[in-house]
């Protein structure tokens, strides 16, 4: 097995590194959306908060994950726009009375992150330019 600079990586470790971010990523999804469910309809915090601590653990490990993996994820776009995901999560305490249209944002943000064409992802601000990542395991 091959990561996408054509480094050998061994299958196992290929297989572990690629179920684990499988599954971090499963549970992030799980809590965005008991955790965004529950803001939108407006429901009793207790009911939803283990999503939320879910998605919030989840989402901080895989972000230190791409960050320990290759540090120029920060300046790629994914990396910014996650970044500004974070941001967008501190302004439910100052515009409360707009959580949904925030949760819908991320959301939307997340998706263009996610399944957005590479050249968009890996688009680095500082090289004005596509820079591939190093050892990026897909998950």
């Amino acid at each position: 097995m091959k990561n996408n600079n054509n480094t050998p990586v061994s299958e196992g470790r290929f297989w572990i590194e690629r179920i684990s971010k499988t599954t971090l990523r499963a549970i992030h999804i799980v809590g965005v959306v008991g955790s965004g469910g529950g803001i939108m309809f407006d429901l009793d915090l207790s009911l939803w908060f283990n999503y939320w601590l879910a998605a919030i653990c989840s989402g901080v490990l895989l972000m230190s994950w791409e960050i320990i993996r290759d540090w120029r994820w920060l300046i790629q776009l994914k990396g910014i726009l996650t970044l500004l995901k974070i941001i967008l999560l501190g302004f439910f305490i100052q515009i409360s009375q707009c959580k949904s249209e925030l949760v819908i944002f991320i959301i939307l943000l997340s998706v263009i992150v996610s399944h957005g064409p590479a050249g968009l992802r890996h688009y680095s601000i500082v090289h004005r330019k596509v820079i591939q990542s190093r050892k990026e395991i897909k998950g």
